[in-house]
């Protein structure tokens, strides 16, 4: 999910230097979108495994 976040980005940032402010903002939102949502469920990933009794890391 982040390698999709980060594809985004780099989809926004190219629209944004060739003057494509529509897609790039699109872009822009959506990868926040899946940053977030990776940010989030990587929260989850760490409370349960330490719910389990393993180390975080």
């Amino acid at each position: 999910m982040l390698g999709w976040a980060l594809a985004f980005l780099v989809i926004a940032l190219i629209a944004g230097l060739l003057g494509f402010g529509g897609i790039a903002g699109a872009s822009a939102g959506i990868a926040q979108f899946l940053f977030i949502v990776f940010i989030i469920l990587f929260v989850i990933a760490l409370i349960a495994r330490a719910v389990r009794g393993r180390p975080p890391l």
